[in-house]
């Protein structure tokens, strides 16, 4: 059984789909957490670190780790500076804090699949000396520090090739009539033959510092590849399914228990010829529920106006390229 400490973020905490046997909600100082689950047996604590008084002073969370399991936390940042900056999470890291994350999808990832250090490494920086003493901690490599601006959105492949790369091309023109856009490729240089100036081809160690470079953006797409850690470091992300049989039954041949992880998950069937009855079918036979199907698209479209409501219901509002007037925006499901 699992507790929740939550603030600013209560009701995105709500909704986990997570067994909850003690929440808390409000602000409390390290010492009242600690008397309350110092003796309380549980698997994980969800920590808004907005509930902790005073947490933009790393000290305060020092005292949190030198009283309760770190390898039990899960810590919601609230994505302020002082928080996302690179010696904090350097910080954190030192303290065997290693589940951190800035949305609840993140949070929902590190409970299925909890970091190691080896995951963080990227953001550990060695022989540094912060305000807060020398915490004993390479080079700094920081989760974006201010992407207020920017929608971000990782694309992935639940079934081997399902389509992200070229899903990712594909919404980035579409987008473009509406948006400025900008997308990346993590550990692998397939965007090179899309010949496009706005599509970059980066290691997963370097997307914070990408991040908050093209933070100026309205919308900043990243093909995540096989990279688990970026998945706590975008703002949503879409899992592509290519309901074929033969690559069904290579997921399942792999991980029988596939679609269990991405129960909670927006699903996108793409490259799919289902029906509606189809979809409903496969949302009963896996046990999910689908957020689209995309049919195959036609990745030299100028104007692949299909994809419209698919991107309408993923919150972006879509507007006529001749008008006038009409501010560029996106509705609250992504600010």
């Amino acid at each position: 059984m699992n507790v929740i400490v939550a603030n600013k973020y209560r009701d995105a905490l709500a909704d986990l789909d997570i067994d909850v046997i003690k929440s808390l909600e409000g602000e409390y100082t390290v010492d009242e957490i600690v008397d309350t689950f110092k003796n309380f047996f549980f698997q994980r604590m969800i920590l808004d670190i907005t509930a902790l008084k005073d947490y933009k002073d790393i000290k305060t969370l020092q005292k949190l780790s030198l009283s309760l399991d770190m390898d039990r936390l899960i810590l919601l940042l609230d994505g302020s500076p002082e928080v996302t900056n690179p010696e904090y999470l350097s910080d954190l890291i030192s303290m065997r804090i290693y589940n951190f994350t800035m949305n609840a999808e993140g949070v929902m990832y590190l409970y299925n699949n909890p970091n190691s250090y080896r995951d963080v490494a990227q953001y550990h920086q060695l022989d540094t000396t912060h305000d807060g003493g020398s915490m004993g901690a390479v080079a700094p490599t920081p989760v974006y520090t201010d992407t207020a601006s920017a929608t971000i959105i990782g694309i992935k492949d639940i079934t081997e090739g399902a389509g992200a790369t070229t899903l990712t091309y594909i919404m980035k023109k579409q987008l473009e009539r509406n948006y400025t856009v900008v997308a990346l490729e993590l550990d692998k240089r397939d965007f090179m033959y899309f010949n496009d100036k706005n599509m970059h081809s980066i290691n997963s160690t370097e997307l914070g510092n990408n991040l908050s470079k093209y933070s100026h953006s309205d919308v900043i797409l990243v093909d995540l590849n096989n990279s688990h850690s970026a998945e706590g470091l975008v703002k949503e992300t879409i899992y592509l399914i290519e309901p074929s049989k033969i690559k069904l039954n290579k997921l399942l041949s792999r991980n029988p228990k596939a679609f269990e992880q991405y129960k909670n998950k927006r699903l996108v069937l793409n490259k799919s010829l289902l029906s509606n009855h189809d979809v409903l079918d496969f949302e009963y036979e896996t046990n999910t529920k689908i957020f689209y199907s995309l049919p195959p698209l036609y990745d030299q479209e100028n104007n692949n106006s299909t994809l419209d409501s698919f991107l309408v219901k993923l919150g972006f509002i879509k507007q006529n390229d001749d008008s006038e007037g009409t501010k560029k925006g996106l509705f609250d499901m992504f600010k």
